[in-house]
């Protein structure tokens, strides 16, 4: 064979190659923004729920999904390690289908309910596909995979607001849920035929069922108990119950892992500092970053009304056109960073993000009445925002081996998800203290929207301090990443 054929055939097989790289990022981009932009459809759709079943308890809606995701996630990302990534993905996947087909077939509330509670499940989708970009592809795809993956975020922000107003105005509530079902069923479809199996396992191949069930349910606990924690009062006995039910289980979960054979989490990973450390760092910037949105949808959704409510009033297609610029360089800078670090300082990476992100959102919590203001100030906060959301995941795998991923990524989900509920109910609690109840609907005024963001800017001011307890750790280039690990 010439020269020239044996280097048009290398360049066939390179782009071949490259093809199904490509496949395989858009795979897992739709499975990990799916959990998002069900979020973002969740609270488009509640009031209009809440009016067709007649309930005051709405939040469920909403905190059942939280809640069985957050329970189930330790036994998904467990089974992950032991038996597959891809095979707990798609396990995952056909529980959140089935779910979302309850809801959207549910003729009464509690039925609506069950359905989000099993749907619940598929919140596990993250940490495992990103573990298994550390898998499945070639080295030098492996930080671009994650910052592509992480910039979705920005195509939820941007796309989510009219997506859903198209679906509630169009087709109500019933098509936002079919319209979940539709996704979901398509994620399943796109996994099982696009995304290859990891190779990676974790020695040993039992469940930790009695670690999982007190992991989970110690931290359900604690969500639950923070998000009804307005309504029972912060020193009630119930709250106080819950918490220290929260703390036993916990402690017992500590006690348990130091004495299994094959431990949920075991102990001598969360034992060394670049471990522990990347996971409260991370898990305090990028879930206070999280937590903005609850004070920012209501600043600019909220009516004006003289002496009640002190929000901007948009309107939601309008609040989509205005956030858009931000959307967009939250999309741009997450995929940047995911080339960058594979040589870059990671910890650089994330101090800058969370830099950007508290400049930004400081600025807006005191210059928030026009639309170029928020604009003006949203672009370095989306810039931040894009470099915490893409240098997260890639943190994890510098600190770990290749089976302990699906573990870390757990626990750094579980962490974040657990700052972002606790930030988002205190931002609720210091706002209501400039605000009023008006025909039982809570309005606030500016003084509380400012102190609101002011006080997830300072949690995330916390998070980037961490980053100091954080040791130099491999560069992804230099990290055992990618097929060949």
């Amino acid at each position: 064979m010439s020269q020239t054929k044996i280097t048009a055939t290398r360049a066939s097989e390179r782009d071949r190659s490259a093809s199904r790289n490509a496949l395989v990022v858009v795979a897992l981009l739709w499975a990990v923004q799916l959990v998002s932009l069900v979020a973002a459809l969740s609270g488009i759709a509640q009031a209009e729920v809440a009016i067709h079943f007649h309930t005051t308890q709405i939040a469920w809606f909403t905190l059942m999904t939280l809640l069985t995701g957050t329970f189930f996630l330790p036994f998904v990302i467990k089974a992950a390690a032991l038996f597959g990534k891809k095979r707990a993905l798609l396990v995952a996947t056909a529980l959140g289908l089935a779910g979302d087909l309850v809801a959207a077939l549910a003729t009464d509330y509690r039925t609506l309910l069950i359905g989000r509670g099993i749907a619940g499940v598929y919140a596990a989708a993250t940490p495992i596909c990103y573990a298994l970009t550390r898998d499945v592809f070639p080295r030098r795809w492996v930080g671009l995979a994650n910052g592509i993956m992480a910039g979705g975020v920005g195509l939820v922000a941007f796309g989510g607001p009219f997506l859903s107003g198209w679906l509630l105005d169009s087709y109500g509530f019933r098509g936002i849920l079919w319209f979940m079902s539709i996704s979901t069923a398509v994620s399943l479809v796109l996994v099982t035929f696009l995304v290859p199996e990891s190779p990676v396992r974790e020695p040993g191949g039992r469940m930790d069922w009695i670690g999982a069930i007190l992991l989970g349910g110690g931290v359900t606990l604690v969500i639950y108990a923070v998000g009804e924690g307005s309504n029972w009062g912060w020193g009630s006995g119930k709250f106080i119950g819950f918490m220290v039910g929260a703390a036993v289980s916990l402690i017992i979960f500590v006690f348990v892992e130091r004495r299994v054979a094959e431990p949920l989490f075991p102990l001598a990973m969360t034992r060394r500092r670049a471990v522990w450390a990347t996971l409260l760092a991370s898990s305090v910037a990028a879930g206070s970053l999280n937590a903005v949105g609850v004070v920012m949808q209501l600043l600019v959704l909220m009516p004006r009304i003289p002496n009640v409510s002190e929000g901007l009033g948009w309107s939601g297609t309008h609040n989509a056109i205005v956030t858009s610029p931000v959307s967009a360089v939250i999309i741009l800078s997450a995929v940047a960073t995911g080339a960058i670090a594979r040589r870059a300082d990671s910890r650089i990476l994330l101090a800058t993000g969370a830099a950007l992100a508290i400049l930004g959102y400081g600025m807006i919590a005191q210059y928030h009445q026009t639309a170029a203001q928020i604009i003006s100030w949203g672009v370095p906060a989306g810039v931040g925002t894009g470099i915490v959301v893409a240098v997260v995941p890639i943190m994890i795998i510098e600190v770990v081996r290749p089976e302990e991923q699906a573990l870390a990524n757990g626990a750094q989900n579980l962490g974040q998800g657990v700052t972002q509920i606790i930030v988002s109910q205190l931002a609720y609690v210091v706002m209501a203290q400039h605000g009023t109840v008006l025909k039982g609907t809570q309005f606030y005024l500016d003084k509380g929207f400012t102190n609101g963001l002011w006080l997830v800017v300072g949690c995330c001011v916390l998070g980037g301090l961490f980053v100091a307890l954080v040791p130099k750790a491999e560069r992804l280039d230099d990290a055992e990443v990618g097929q060949a690990a």
